[in-house]
């Protein structure tokens, strides 16, 4: 009876250590669906883009890249990067309304493939959904 009680103890502690330790819990994968979300953290604007390859096609982890220079004679300055889920999709948020130029210039690359989209945060703050279509 004793050694059957001693058994049945160190099976808890054992589950209790290895469930501690992660081994016993089950590992969540991300949703490859789920829009990435790259905050600039620098205003209220934001966009957001589908790449897609010349036959139409969504492209998943093109690179989208966007220099953004803004503020009293462009002092601040900010490099952005994300890249699209399986969808083709990303969004940048927490862009300045105001920008160097007026406008900013986003170029997104996959391989050997690249393309580009403007973007003017004055015309249109909230939300705009844009294209770019790679090319070579």
């Amino acid at each position: 009876m004793i050694r059957h009680l001693s058994v049945r103890i160190l099976l808890l502690f054992l589950s209790l250590a290895l469930t501690t330790l992660g081994f016993a819990q089950t590992e969540k994968l991300p949703n490859p669906h789920e829009v990435p979300i790259m905050d600039g953290d620098a205003g209220p604007c934001s966009v957001s883009f589908t790449v897609t390859d010349p036959k139409g096609a969504p492209v998943y982890d093109a690179r989208i890249k966007v220099h953004i220079e803004y503020g009293f004679g462009g002092f601040h300055r900010l490099d952005l990067e994300a890249a699209t889920n399986v969808d083709g999709k990303t969004k940048f948020t927490g862009l300045p309304k105001k920008v160097k130029g007026g406008t900013l210039f986003f170029h997104a690359v996959k391989g050997e493939l690249s393309g580009s989209a403007t973007y003017d945060p004055q015309k249109n703050c909230s939300g705009e959904n844009s294209a770019i279509t790679l090319a070579q």
